[in-house]
């Protein structure tokens, strides 16, 4: 009696009826995400996405298209604020993946778009809104440049991360190019832009992307251990820096940006000064 009922199961559903029971299963037309992982060195195909580091990522992406939003309506202090809400939660999520154990390769090329998109398509419609369309074509090619460095810089990088030291980051990050324009911005964003300051800041904007796709080494700070313990004074010096930082946010994080932004070439050039010194002992 089963054998015939399910023999009638099986050419109903070969004639376009509901399928048998063992194959029924919910449907909609987005393909499933299925991912081959490791597991105690063997591997195993996983469907789905993790949810949390996804979710923060996701927040980033939308702080990153909200600020193109407000920069084409001339809010330019909210672009700015964006920018740096994204580069809040584009830091949270890769921690937040290895302290959950929930890092996968998705996730990884997730975060990489959404950093092109925050970091390198968001800051520069913001600074072509705000001074770069004042110098026509060449506003928006120094917008162009910056984007391109942006997405350049993240291949490059997703390409060499299994290779280069972690203690350092080869050219600038796309998020402390991003945090130098975008408080630039802030700072100036009530100040009527002449096409003198647009020159100025179209070479800032420039030498930003130009230093992302450079070879200057930058501090990366990846080395620091957040589940350690620190001394106290360390704290004390946290609770200092964001007192400075509250006082006047913009022009406090502009100097922090700029900063970090020429230590790279400093360092470089601390170091071409001291093996020429080198060379030069040698000599004599």
């Amino acid at each position: 009696m089963e054998q015939e009922n399910d023999k009638s199961n099986l050419q109903e559903h070969r004639q376009g009826g509901t399928p048998p029971a063992g194959d029924r299963e919910t449907r909609i037309p987005i393909d499933e995400h299925v991912e081959e992982v490791h597991v105690d060195g063997v591997k195993v195909r996983r469907k789905g996405v993790y949810l949390l580091p996804n979710l923060f990522t996701t927040g980033a992406l939308f702080s990153g298209f909200y600020a193109i939003v407000a920069a084409t309506q001339h809010a330019f202090e909210a672009s700015a604020i964006a920018i740096f809400v994204a580069m809040l939660l584009d830091g949270l999520d890769g921690r937040i993946a290895r302290l959950t154990n929930t890092t996968s390769e998705f996730g990884v090329q997730y975060d990489s778009m959404s950093d092109l998109v925050s970091f390198g398509v968001a800051p520069a419609m913001i600074a072509f809104n705000w001074s770069l369309h004042l110098l026509g074509k060449l506003g928006w090619a120094v917008a162009f440049v910056f984007m391109a460095c942006a997405a350049l810089r993240l291949a490059r990088f997703n390409t060499q991360v299994a290779k280069v030291d972690k203690r350092y980051f080869i050219g600038l990050a796309s998020p402390s190019a991003a945090a130098l324009v975008a408080s630039l911005i802030w700072f100036n964003h009530d100040l009527e832009v002449t096409k003198v300051y647009s020159v100025i800041s179209a070479v800032i904007f420039l030498m930003a992307g130009l230093l992302m796709v450079s070879n200057v080494k930058y501090q990366s700070f990846k080395g620091f251990d957040f589940k350690g313990r620190v001394p106290f004074v360390f704290i004390l010096g946290l609770v200092l820096v964001f007192t400075v930082i509250a006082i006047d946010p913009p022009k406090v994080l502009f100097f922090i940006a700029a900063v970090y932004a020429l230590s790279g070439p400093a360092q470089l050039l601390v170091k071409i000064v001291r093996s020429r010194k080198k060379v030069e002992k040698t000599d004599i």
